[in-house]
This record gives C-alpha cells, structure tokens and sequence, in this order.
C-alpha cells in the first residue's frame, strides 16, 4: 500500500540513529519534521552533500551512508550527522528493517549520526530507494576545482572498487557461468568494505589542491568532472591506475571498463609535485593504497581547457556506467 508507514514500523526506523552526538539536540522522532544541530564551536564551513541509491540491491544501506559521507570527507570535512530518505516498493518489514540496520551500523563506524529523514512506501518501485544527506564540518573546504597547472594526479585503492562488490554480489551467479572462481568473488564482494574514502581523504587532504571520489562512471568520469571544475587538462597513463586482480577477475567476466564503472572506494587527488610523498607517505601510514596516475597541464588554448586525455586519447565525454546495461538486460529478463 502506498504511503506512510505505520507507527509501529516508523518507530523501528527512527531507532537507527547511528553514532551517540552531544550536538544533535533534537533528532529523529515521530511528530517531529526537522533535527537541530548545535554548531557553536564546531568547525566554521558546514559541508552538506546529497545522494540517492538504489540499484545495489543487496546493500543499498550501506552504499548509500558511504556515498553521501564521501562527497563530504572529498570536500575535506569530517562527516557528522545524516538525514535519510528511504522509500520501500512494500511494507515487507524484514526488508525494511535490513536496510535500516545498515544504515544504521555503517554510520555507528564513521561516528556519524543519524538525525531525521522520512520513510514511506511507494509501489511504482521495484527495490528500496535511499536518499541519503550527510553533513560535516571543517576549517579548510577542498573543492574539486582548485588542481593547478604541474600538480600530481593520486588516486587511492584503485578502479571500480564499488562496482566489484556490486559484481561480486548482485551479478556473482553470472560471473561464476564466465569462470570466476568462487573464492574471487568471496574477495570481490568484502570490497563493499572498502567503500568508504573518508580514512582516504583525512590522510590527503592537507597536501591536496583538489579531491574528488569516484561514483557513477568510475574513475574516468571522475578525471573528466574534475578537469571541468578546474579548468586544467589533465594527462593520466591507464596502466598507471591500480586495478586489482579481483577488479580485473569480474569486469573482464561481463566485459566491464573498470575506469567507466562505479568507483566508491578510491579518492582522486591534485597534489602539488613538492607534496606527492607527505600524501604517499600519509596514505601508507594510515594502510591505504596509493598510485601517481598523472598530471594537471597547463591547457595549450581555450579548447584544451577541463579535457581529459587517457594514454594521449581525449576522452570527449564521461561515459555512461557500463554496470547500467547488466542491470537493464537483466530487468529485461524478467
């Protein structure tokens, strides 16, 4: 039935409130439409960011915690506080209180706090849509458009980090028909580990120009939406960006672009040149993986301006993710 939940479920919702925060004096709770958060003394630039998933069925919770908190942790802030929008195709209360307890148990590791939202079926769906808003603060905004002409490109864990967990997990029977081994894919799927760039980003973030985290389209469409921002030409060597075996292993499975596919888990960075090992010598202390993939040029004419070149071939456009048409060819299935 399409509308609201009822009480007894919408309280098991409100529940989920993520990590304990002193400073959210009025969070989610039914009757109440708004949280208040008491900034006094917490940082001076509130960062907010916004994201809607929905197609990684299996773990959409926690996808979607870890693609709002990104965006915040790529623009150099602490990720704090969370509003969730949920919207169920049915009142199956075990699917909604698995999206909720992952929601809730993904935002109690960041420490971030779960401060409102709305819940409610919609019957025009198929699977759980979540939009998720995170909030953080800081003393230093890192925008995706500051990369200046000689930084260095970095680019934490490696290409289609996300995209191998959702492969591993909603696309793990066909992968295993093309000869995946199982243990790969056992592999593949812990990656939905990994999806957080929040560690990523506060090891980097002081010695970066520029950051920006890999989402829909992959590393590539990463690269093309920070050029964009920055106004460089950016020059990357495709054999230079880290793809693991387990990546490889599944994308070559279902012929898969691992630069053109969900990227969540890797940090894209612009480094100034006297800077690249403070930030390589941060991200190893801190156990992350890190890789020089290329360089922010001085763009030759107006033209050359927010272009991407990828092994010295202009990449026109950012590509469509290639896990869209796995989706789509298998809705056609059914």
């Amino acid at each position: 039935m399409t509308g609201k939940l009822g009480p007894d479920a919408l309280a098991a919702a409100l529940a989920a409130t993520g990590a304990a925060d002193p400073t959210v004096t009025q969070g989610p709770a039914y009757g109440e439409d708004a949280a208040a958060i008491d900034l006094a003394g917490a940082g001076e630039t509130l960062v907010v960011a916004a994201d809607p998933l929905s197609l990684a069925a299996a773990s959409v919770g926690t996808l979607a915690v870890h693609v709002a908190c990104n965006d915040v942790a790529a623009s150099g802030a602490d990720p704090r506080w969370l509003t969730h929008t949920l919207f169920l195709p049915d009142d199956d209360l075990d699917r909604l209180g698995a999206v909720v307890e992952q929601v809730d148990a993904t935002a109690s590791d960041l420490g971030c706090a779960v401060v409102g939202g709305h819940t409610e079926v919609l019957d025009a769906l198929s699977r759980p849509l979540c939009s998720m808003t995170a909030m953080g603060t800081t003393d230093r905004f890192v925008s995706s458009g500051g990369a200046e002409p000689g930084d260095r490109l970095l680019l934490t864990k490696g290409a289609a980090i996300e995209a191998t967990a959702i492969l591993a997990s909603d696309f793990r029977e066909a992968c295993r028909e093309a000869g995946v081994p199982a243990a790969t894919l056992d592999s593949a799927a812990d990656f939905l580990d990994e999806v957080s760039v929040v560690p990523d980003a506060a090891a980097v973030r002081d010695a970066a120009t520029a950051l920006h985290d890999p989402t829909e389209g992959g590393v590539a469409t990463a690269l093309v939406e920070m050029a964009s921002a920055s106004g460089g030409a950016f020059a990357v060597e495709r054999d230079a960006v880290p793809v693991r075996p387990e990546t490889r292993a599944c994308c070559d499975a279902l012929g898969v672009d691992p630069l053109a596919a969900f990227g969540s888990g890797a940090l894209l960075a612009a480094v100034p040149p006297e800077r690249v090992d403070d930030a390589l010598d941060a991200l190893d202390a801190a156990g992350i993986e890190g890789a020089a993939i290329g360089v922010v040029e001085s763009p030759a004419d107006e033209s050359a301006a927010g272009t991407v070149r990828i092994d010295g071939e202009p990449l026109a456009e950012p590509p469509r993710d290639e896990l869209y048409p796995l989706w789509e060819a298998r809705e056609a299935e059914t």
